[in-house]
């Protein structure tokens, strides 16, 4: 309840922006506001379109399913050590069972789907009590970036889950050559349709460009991507108290146009997975997240602060004189924006390099801050820069 009364003043405050921005007549505007604060939208054309364009509401496109009370299902062991499910089925009492690929008799609630000829049996669980929750944290802070060949370089030079990159390049190119064959039956069987020969498209359709394998295939690869995701976090749990990183839920539009080759191959979706195994990992194993603003942390020098010239996986410093590894340097840079008083999370990417710009200006002529206002002295006082640490992080970083 509380979540959806979230997601209805959310929507308000949306509506309220397009109230405004529709007329300016402050006795409409009041009406409108009015009518809206007191939950009486849906009798104005205008507030209740705006309304169900805003309101977030759940939708579940879930097909063939049921749910099955905790009082309503038992399970059984077999002779052959097999565990089947009994639920209720539609004649008087009899019930219908269903072997399960697993020893672990699920409880509750359940809720059965029928998806691709098999049932799927959902059921909830407390994270608590997951073995994987039992391991202890570290007692580090640790700054991670998210690579594409691995899951996460952490700050000390450590590369966690390097076989992300050999998943995702060989599934693309199995996804090519896949899709081209089908595209060529695809052709056949519309041009044998177009000759009036109903029968080959038929069977070209029915045997040949079904779903159901496709469809497991890659249910398999997203849980092997999946797990190499997840064991790649706990690695890094496993010795960071505090985990320092992007903001992986965010969308942002990149200025290059990739094709669909490189696009399958960067896999975006593996963004919203590593996000969902950050926070997951971090709650159930009691280390704590930090979210910081990323930009520029891949261009920019940790040691001098200068935007280099970056180069595949090296970034090339040429005031330093350094060829940094681009993710480790990332990740220093990532664990240094904790502690940074001016760049805060939601600050605007240009702003962020006119800030690095004029410390590199300031360090160059070896001036003092320019802004030494009361407010600003008191944020530096209380989020100084992690120099020592980062000092440290450079030298691990140079072996």
């Amino acid at each position: 309840m509380a979540d959806i009364a979230a997601n209805l003043a959310a929507a308000k405050v949306q509506v309220r922006r397009a109230v405004f921005r529709r007329t300016s007549d402050p006795a409409e505007q009041k009406r409108m506001l009015a009518a809206l604060k007191a939950d009486r939208w849906a009798g104005d054309p205008f507030l209740a379109r705006q309304m169900r364009q805003h309101w977030k509401r759940g939708r579940n496109r879930t097909h063939d399913q049921i749910v099955v009370r905790a009082d309503q299902h038992n399970t059984v062991v077999d002779g052959r050590g097999r565990l089947w499910l009994a639920v209720p089925g539609l004649q008087r009492r009899r019930m219908v069972r269903i072997p399960l690929s697993t020893t672990v008799a699920p409880t509750g609630t359940l809720r059965l789907i029928l998806r691709g000829g098999r049932v799927e049996v959902h059921y909830q669980i407390d994270a608590s009590q997951m073995r994987s929750s039992q391991r202890p944290c570290g007692d580090r802070t640790v700054g991670v970036d998210k690579g594409y060949t691995e899951v996460l370089t952490d700050s000390e030079g450590g590369r966690h889950g390097c076989r992300l990159g050999v998943l995702l390049a060989s599934e693309s190119d199995r996804l090519k050559e896949r899709n081209r064959r089908r595209a060529r039956l695809r052709s056949i069987a519309n041009s044998a349709a177009g000759r009036g020969d109903h029968a080959k498209a038929h069977r070209i359709t029915v045997n040949n460009l079904g779903t159901v394998k496709r469809d497991r295939q890659a249910a398999r690869h997203r849980a092997r991507v999946r797990t190499e995701i997840f064991t790649a976090v706990h690695r890094v749990v496993d010795k960071a108290a505090s985990v320092v990183a992007e903001d992986l839920t965010k969308r942002f539009a990149g200025r290059k146009m990739l094709g669909k080759n490189v696009n399958r191959r960067l896999a975006a979706w593996t963004r919203g997975v590593t996000a969902e195994a950050l926070a997951n990992v971090s709650e159930r194993r009691g280390s704590a997240l930090v979210h910081v603003n990323a930009a520029y942390t891949s261009q920019a020098c940790h040691r001098c602060g200068r935007l280099g010239r970056r180069n595949g996986d090296r970034l090339h410093c040429t005031p330093c004189g350094v060829v940094w590894q681009a993710d480790v340097n990332a990740a220093i840079n990532i664990l240094q924006r904790a502690g940074d008083p001016d760049i805060a999370l939601h600050t605007p990417h240009h702003k962020v390099k006119q800030i690095l710009q004029d410390r590199t200006d300031r360090h160059r002529t070896r001036l003092p801050v320019q802004d030494s206002s009361p407010a600003t002295a008191e944020r530096r006082a209380n989020n100084p820069n992690r120099s020592a640490m980062s000092n440290k992080q450079e030298a691990a970083s140079c072996t």
